[in-house]
């Protein structure tokens, strides 16, 4: 099966792509392009199809770099490729050959580029690291290798949509602390539960920090056979779940 990427125009000509589970060697519950190597999937087939994500940004394998998530805010300059991988949520460059990669199974994947200045990040966003500022953290230090906060577009790819989102009060509280106008991101569910719309979180935060933005509209947790989902993965008490690569390079 060959691999399916999912593009934006207003990242071209810039190669990047939200890679599906499609075209992978995984089999199981992490059926297809796992390129997480801190799942319990065998190493030598993730590496497999971390190579392959990596062939078709046309980079070796050692310049496909990433971070230690955590559900931070913490941004990494990179300017070559990483021989140890920094504990953070986000990335940026300005090196040509340099593929920036964040995995995600529900959260946001965030690729940004400035491409009059030849800048470009890369940020893994879920509900704590978009609330603690890891998108704007990440076009802070765009510009700090140059781009112009203007010229900045920013894509979210697949992502867990409101509908699939069940929260509980103390979720919506946390929000509500940090701003009261933040509850149009909720929809009423059963009982005391509500439904967050993280994407549309994502996009406010983006074009309040001045840049242009926009979601894919593909949601991880609705569509098994192309998504991974760690809720979908944890409603049907599976083991483990694959994680979805995403990419830019200039």
């Amino acid at each position: 099966m060959k691999l399916e990427i999912i593009t934006a125009l207003s990242l071209a000509p810039l190669q990047h792509g939200f890679f599906t589970r499609k075209g992978g060697a995984s089999s199981g519950v992490f059926a297809g392009l796992n390129c997480g190597t801190g799942s319990s999937d065998q190493s030598e087939i993730v590496a497999i199809n971390r190579a392959r994500a990596a062939d078709a940004m046309q980079v070796a394998p050692t310049h496909l770099v990433g971070v230690h998530q955590i559900h931070s805010s913490d941004v990494v300059p990179v300017n070559q490729p990483l021989t140890d991988k920094p504990q953070a949520d986000a990335m940026v460059t300005a090196t040509p050959g340099v593929a920036l990669s964040v995995l995600t199974a529900d959260c946001q994947p965030v690729l940004f580029a400035d491409v009059r200045n030849g800048v470009i990040g890369a940020a893994h966003a879920g509900w704590r690291g978009a609330l603690d500022g890891v998108l704007e953290h990440t076009v802070e230090a765009m510009e700090t290798l140059g781009a112009e906060r203007a010229q900045i577009a920013a894509v979210i790819g697949p992502t867990i949509s409101q509908r699939a989102y069940e929260v509980g009060p103390e979720f919506f509280e946390t929000f509500l602390a940090e701003d009261p106008q933040n509850a149009r991101f909720f929809a009423n569910g059963a009982g005391d539960r509500l439904h967050f719309d993280l994407p549309a979180f994502g996009l406010h935060r983006l074009r309040l920090a001045g840049v242009a933005a926009e979601w894919t509209r593909h949601c991880t947790y609705s569509d098994a056979e192309r998504f991974y989902s760690f809720r979908r993965t944890t409603h049907d008490n599976e083991a483990d779940y694959g994680r979805l690569i995403s990419v830019i390079r200039l």
